[in-house]
């Protein structure tokens, strides 16, 4: 202690004059001891300026504080809303959140889940990669750990899904656009990242066909999880090769839109409802940015809050030893949100 800095508990105990297991004790539950003595520790702490090793302190609990959160890509602002309200439940709830993101990588994935091993978490929410996510990794995981997988579901993976009713959300905006003008063609990836893009696939064809049409599928070239670029760069590409059979185009999800809609613009396209608008587009997911692109994006929104809350509240149902008999599945409706785009 040469620098006069105090490196760690057992060294605060000594000086402040309190035994070590007390000292314990209250950076567990302050309120697990007597007044007199949490003001003792708590004046020592000002004094010495010393703030424990948080995790140092969650490894010696037989159930830690601590709660993993695992994104597939945390650059995309879908996913960053998401994460952000769950930190908030989980800081309210007094557990320390830590955020991961695959970046989209399998092997950064498996990574992940083995760190999350070693902090002993008191449980996870995990929103996997879904068809590019080592199976056999995340299955061992979530045996391991207690887990809540949310947005990308992975069969009787986990002890709970939470996510979007993807069927109901791509019918109900078909439906609209079908109703408001001509029936959209559906433009997508070819190898979608995400595992969602195949069930609104299968929802767009099923809810064409029910309403007589016939499904027109247009794939983008491109992997990965720029879908800003890909949109833009296949958009183009679409429309320059004439492969539209309509002038409605719905995207499998907005950021593909945005890079649609970007493709519009650099061809002398008009966007949206009114006279003069050569396209009508809309995409899913009320992206963040959804709202401000030119025209604003007519969408799909995802109940954030509800997916957000209802994924903490199981995970903090498992940590409390309330483990469900079978794998539970909630999926929340999506809305329509009307803007200038379609």
């Amino acid at each position: 202690m040469d620098d006069g800095k105090v490196r760690n508990m057992e060294e605060f105990a000594t000086l402040s004059g309190i035994s070590r297991p007390t000292v314990s004790k209250y950076f567990n539950d302050p309120g697990s001891v007597r007044k007199s003595t949490r003001e003792r520790i708590e004046q020592a702490l000002e004094r010495y300026d010393y703030r424990p090793n948080i995790y140092a302190i969650n490894q010696n609990r037989r159930l830690t504080k601590t709660v993993g959160i695992v994104v597939p890509y945390l650059a995309d602002p879908f996913f960053a809303e998401i994460a952000r309200n769950i930190e908030r439940r989980c800081l309210d709830a007094g557990f320390w959140p830590v955020l991961f993101s695959a970046h989209g990588s399998q092997a950064l994935e498996n990574d992940i889940l083995d760190s999350l091993r070693s902090l002993k978490p008191a449980g996870v929410l995990f929103a996997p990669l879904g068809r590019g996510s080592d199976r056999a990794a995340v299955e061992k995981f979530c045996r391991d750990v207690p887990t809540i997988l949310f947005d990308s579901n992975m069969d009787d993976i986990g002890e709970a899904f939470v996510g979007l009713d993807n069927f109901q959300s791509v019918g109900m905006i078909v439906e609209y656009l079908c109703r408001t003008g001509e029936p959209p063609c559906f433009f997508e990836m070819r190898h979608p990242s995400n595992p969602n893009a195949n069930k609104r696939r299968e929802s767009y064809i099923f809810t064409m066909e029910r309403l007589g049409f016939e499904p027109r599928i247009i794939r983008a070239e491109g992997e990965g999880w720029d879908f800003e670029e890909i949109g833009r760069a296949e958009g183009t590409r679409v429309l320059a090769e004439r492969l539209l059979t309509t002038d409605t185009v719905l995207c499998s999800n907005d950021r593909l839109a945005i890079g649609f809609l970007t493709a519009c613009y650099e061809n002398g396209l008009r966007v949206g409802r009114g006279q003069g608008c050569a396209l009508r587009v809309a995409g899913h997911d009320d992206h963040p940015f959804s709202r401000y692109t030119c025209p604003p994006l007519t969408t799909v929104a995802q109940d954030y809050q509800s997916i957000s809350n209802r994924s903490v509240e199981a995970l903090f149902s498992l940590v409390e030893g309330d483990r469900p008999k079978v794998r539970t599945q909630t999926l929340f409706r999506g809305e329509l949100v009307m803007r200038d785009s379609a």
